[in-house]
């Protein structure tokens, strides 16, 4: 891992992209060679994209919907520009110079409609356009230097009687060369040609010229409001030759030239991008002589321009560049607040923002993007440390960003953070509790030399609120990572983990002095043997421990839930989740030490036997034997079933009745859940209970056997009484691997000793749905959605139950409650503020709205990826395939153009995955197969050339490298559909090239000898 430059003046601010637009040129169809976009505008609430085929898209920018498409058989879209006073109406020039203008009749749920065309620069090229700020007006500027103004009048309230009254078209002037940006403010127009720059005072007709010197080339200008509240006039700025700018008045007079050719000498800034690392080179180049060819106002103090080498933002009252960075090929770029929308030579459009370095480091760690997140403190640390930034980037946020990496991979990135932690010492040591030795109760003074001062306030032995430091400790750092991952929940703080199912999987995290027995397995290799391999090496670090584990549970029935109890310490400082016993018994009464045993004892096998088979998990003989492991599995199951199947958890943790009253089984009584299993499960299971009426009462029915008819509406999400962190920690391998290995229930005994075959007769499906809805709460959640996936890919049931788990764990929520209001866009934003990344329960909230907005809301799941993975969709729209073909399609294209082969190749696990997304490609948005094959099975004349929905995606999958069977299964698949550019490619892969050569001659197209056979 290569080491992290550090920048190292104190930049401020960095330009960022947080998400492609690729997948939205993709859905609009302006990704080819034949149809791209040509020109953009932005306002409040669209982004407007003009296309080389005359067509004017507007998306709205919240959520990225496609709102409204306006065709134009005038020409190309050279222009647009957006009303930035009235969002209804938009303004577009074409290329056979006329200019419309759109009201959209968005108030009114309306047909957008054309107010007016006109032809007053017809034949010319219109090189600007430019809205009044107050008025319905339209100023347009073109290459002969012709400027002119289209006013237009209404009134929306009385537009039915009304309508529209036209004013002819105004010529303002008719300046000296092309004109090369227009600007209005406040009853002045700016107008820059290629000589000079004019001001025009549109209501008195008057006219001045900026500047004496003239000019020879594209030169920007733009006004720079002032501060109403600060009594300030606006300003101009006019781009001047050698990287220079006027500061002009509004009365047109020359206030002062600011020179920036030396201040443009330093390095360009990296963009901070998800499509690469962030790159800073210390070399310090030359001085930089450029020409703006426009200047734009950009958030409150900046003025933007760009060249084709990269973007430049000034503030140009202090003389000051605030950024520079490389990006190529801009043709164009609009701003609106701090975003910019820039189009590129080749049609592409990305999306920056403009943002302090902390507010990009936060946006980043909420994404859970950990190594960009950490690559970009490293590189800014020198504005990370400053005294703006430390308010936001705190040590606990930089610590729990640091534990977020991996130290094999990112060792030289964890040590950079660590050397800036350090830095932040100074500020935050006095209030740091864990890089301190001051005590809460202690106060402080610092020396000259930097040593820190104790006076201390009291006086004698520890009290007990100081025994209490490494509990309240504990508490913070919990309470540090909730706000992090930006969790909502108000928890009481001595409230118990064990109730609440999402604080278990972020315990597991914490690591101690000796961490618990783990297991990080996925199960994913076809082979088990490999499996139980990584089982091996994971659990043979923890002999001593689990050995001392046994000796202590048969030693000590009052175990404490940490791993090292010290002396005296207060029973504080035990685990978040300790199984309790109280130390008093003296002072309890007879009726309640009778009434606590049997339960205890229940617990205490339950210890026992768990520390038991993680012992025999460690024998070669157990772990390379996968019947041997089912047994010791299988055994240790029957232990849980019978632990679990008490009834009253009331007498083991008094101190939790509360809290466990809250955290009872869920009842699942909603309609829509009765549809998780079809009729043949249905029927199967209704004759196994029926079979079940004969059998003997035992002590092992309860709310947890599968006897129970009302068990199909049970679910436990939640523990039903307080389970120590370690002990809870080892349940929950024990039970996901259970899960893992098919290992789903014991041989339950009845009263009279013989073997209860009920459960034996149920479906592997129906068993695993029982299986998740009894133990959800001991499950691991990520490994667990892994296994379903893999083991029953095939069973949507045990999909929907595990969902359906999700669902209810997420339930208390705040956020999920929020998710029943508000549109698609309003609830991804929710999602992107308040859901961790790496949150198991994202993929809950992903469904539901799937289930709720169907194919757009699949399309908008990308940008969780690698979060939710096309598994994860695949799953989702288990019964509608051409919706997750749509996701699929729309995750390829956001990555870069030279990047999608090698990306779908990482997608194509399991390999068989490569003929299942062709033959699904093939078969959607195609054309019919009687316009491409003839009744013979031979190509039709021409039909290669018919538009295919996804022939990109088709093609990155052919030519993806794979063996010869495969490709000999995909040529077949695409002959059968008629996908003609495929079937060549593959031909000539294959060397059939008398069988290529034929299907040419049918396909009557000699070019494609020329080896042009893409579409």
């Amino acid at each position: 891992m290569t080491f992290v430059p550090v920048i190292p003046e104190s930049y401020s601010h960095v330009l960022a992209e947080f998400e492609s637009l690729d997948p939205l040129l993709s859905a609009l169809r302006l990704d080819s060679t034949r149809l791209k976009c040509t020109s953009l505008a932005v306002s409040r609430k669209w982004l407007a994209l003009g296309t080389s085929g005359g067509g004017l898209n507007l998306i709205q920018k919240e959520g990225w919907k496609h709102r409204i498409f306006l065709s134009h058989r005038e020409g190309a879209i050279s222009q647009v520009a957006c009303c930035l006073h009235d969002d209804d109406y938009v303004a577009v020039a074409t290329s056979q110079g006329l200019v419309v203008v759109w009201e959209l009749n968005q108030e009114r749920r309306g047909k957008p409609e054309r107010i007016y065309v006109s032809s007053e620069h017809k034949g010319r090229k219109i090189t600007a356009l430019c809205w009044d700020t107050a008025i319905l007006r339209v100023f347009v500027g073109d290459h002969m230097g012709k400027v002119s103004a289209i006013k237009l009048n209404t009134s929306k309230q009385a537009k039915a009687a009304a309508a529209f009254v036209m004013f002819p078209v105004q010529t303002i002037t008719t300046v000296d060369s092309c004109v090369v940006q227009l600007d209005y403010l406040d009853g002045r127009l700016l107008i820059s040609s290629l000589t000079r720059s004019f001001l025009c005072d549109t209501e008195r007709e008057k006219f001045w010229k900026i500047g004496n010197k003239e000019r020879d080339g594209e030169y920007g200008a733009c006004f720079f409001p002032g501060r109403c509240s600060a009594g300030q006039q606006p300003l101009i700025y006019c781009a001047r030759p050698g990287s220079r700018m006027w500061e002009v008045n509004f009365d047109g007079e020359v206030i002062s030239t600011h020179q920036f050719k030396k201040l443009l000498s330093s390095p360009p800034l990296p963009v901070i991008t998800l499509r690469s690392e962030p790159q800073y080179d210390h070399t310090v180049g030359s001085s930089q002589s450029l020409s703006f060819p426009k200047l734009l106002h950009l958030s409150e103090h900046c003025v933007l321009t760009w060249t084709e080498r990269g973007i430049y933002i000034f503030v140009p009252q202090n003389v000051q560049v605030l950024l520079w960075s490389e990006v190529k090929d801009i043709q164009d770029v609009a701003v609106c607040k701090n975003e910019l929308f820039c189009l590129h030579l080749n049609g592409k459009v990305s999306r920056l923002s403009l943002l302090s370095v902390e507010r990009c480091v936060e946006r980043l760690l909420r994404r859970g993007l950990w190594n960009l997140a950490a690559r970009t403190c490293c590189l800014f640390q020198n504005s990370v440390i400053a005294s703006r930034g430390r308010k936001t980037l705190t040590i606990d946020k930089l610590e729990h960003l640091k534990s977020q990496l991996d130290l094999t991979t990112y060792g030289d990135l964890i040590s950079q953070l660590e050397e800036l932690i350090l830095k932040f010492e100074p500020l935050d040591s006095a209030c740091s509790s864990r890089r301190s030795s001051i005590s809460s109760h202690e106060s402080f003074s610092i020396l000259d030399s930097g040593i820190y001062r104790v006076i201390s306030s009291r006086r004698g032995s520890q009290s007990d609120e100081d025994s209490c430091s490494l509990h309240s400790q504990t508490l913070s750092e919990d309470e540090r990572l909730k706000e992090f991952t930006s969790h909502q929940e108000e928890d009481q703080p001595d409230q118990c983990c064990g109730s609440q199912g999402t604080e278990v999987t972020f315990e597991t995290d914490k690591s101690e002095t000796f961490l618990p027995f783990s297991i990080p397995l996925s199960f994913r290799s076809p082979s088990p043997l490999v499996s139980l391999q990584a089982v091996k090496e994971s659990v043979s670090s923890f002999v001593r421990k689990t050995t001392e584990k046994i000796g202590t549970l048969h030693t000590s029935p009052d175990l404490k839930g940490r791993p090292e109890p010290r002396g005296d310490e207060q029973s504080c400082e035990e685990d978040v989740s300790p199984v309790t016993c109280p130390k008093e018994e003296d002072t309890v009464g007879k009726e309640e030490v009778a009434s606590q045993p049997p339960e205890e004892d229940e617990l205490q096998e339950l210890k026992i036997a768990t520390a038991e088979a993680m012992t025999k998990l460690q024998d070669p003989l157990v772990l390379f034997e996968p019947k041997s492991l089912r047994l010791v599995l299988q055994e240790w199951l029957s232990h849980l079933e019978k632990t679990f199947a008490v009834e009253d958890f009331s007498g083991i943790s008094d101190t939790d009745n509360s809290s466990m009253k809250s955290n009872q089984d869920i009842l699942l009584l909603d309609g829509s859940r009765k549809g998780i299993l079809d009729e043949e499960h249905e029927k199967e299971k209704r004759n196994s209970l029926h079979n079940e009426e004969t059998v003997h009462q035992t002590a092992y029915e309860s709310v947890n056997s599968p006897r129970e008819p009302l068990d199909d509406d049970l679910f436990r999400v939640c523990s039903p009484c307080s389970i120590a962190n370690d002990l809870m920690k080892d349940l929950a391998e024990l039970t996901t691997l259970c899960l893992e290995l098919n290992v789903l229930n014991s041989e339950i005994r009845s009263a009279g000793g013989c073997v209860d075959h009920t459960l034996q007769q149920c479906s592997p499906e129906i068993l695993a749905c029982h299986f998740l809805k009894k133990y959800f709460f001991l499950l691991d959640l990520k490994r667990a959605k892994e296994s379903i996936k893999l083991s029953y890919s095939n069973s949507p049931c045990v999909w929907d139950t595990f969902i359906e788990g999700l669902k209810e764990m997420a339930s208390s929520n705040p956020t999920y409650i929020k998710m029943e209001e508000g549109d698609l866009p309003a609830k991804l934003k929710l999602l992107d503020d308040s859901v961790p990344f790496d949150s198991p329960l994202l993929i809950a909230y992903a469904t539901r709205l799937y289930e709720k907005f169907g194919e757009s809301a699949l399309r908008s799941l990308i940008r969780f990826y690698p979060s939710i993975l096309p598994s994860d969709v695949m799953q989702l729209c288990h019964y509608h395939p051409a919706q997750f073909l749509a996701y699929l399609d729309s995750l390829v294209k956001s990555r870069p153009e030279d990047q999608r082969p090698s990306f779908l190749e990482s997608l194509l696990q399991p390999e068989s995955l490569r003929l299942d997304w062709l033959l699904l490609a093939v078969s959607h948005d195609a054309p019919p197969s009687t316009s491409t094959v003839d009744d013979e099975g031979n190509p039709r004349p021409h039909s290669h050339l018919f538009s295919w929905g996804y022939s990109q995606l088709i093609l990155h999958l052919i030519k993806l490298p794979a063996d010869f069977t495969t490709k000999e299964k995909m040529t077949d698949i695409c002959r059968s559909h008629g996908f003609w550019p495929g079937y060549l490619i593959l031909c000539l892969e294959l060397e059939r090239r008398r069988e290529a050569f034929t299907n040419i001659v049918y396909l009557n197209d000699m070019s494609l000898m020329e080896g042009d056979n893409e579409p």
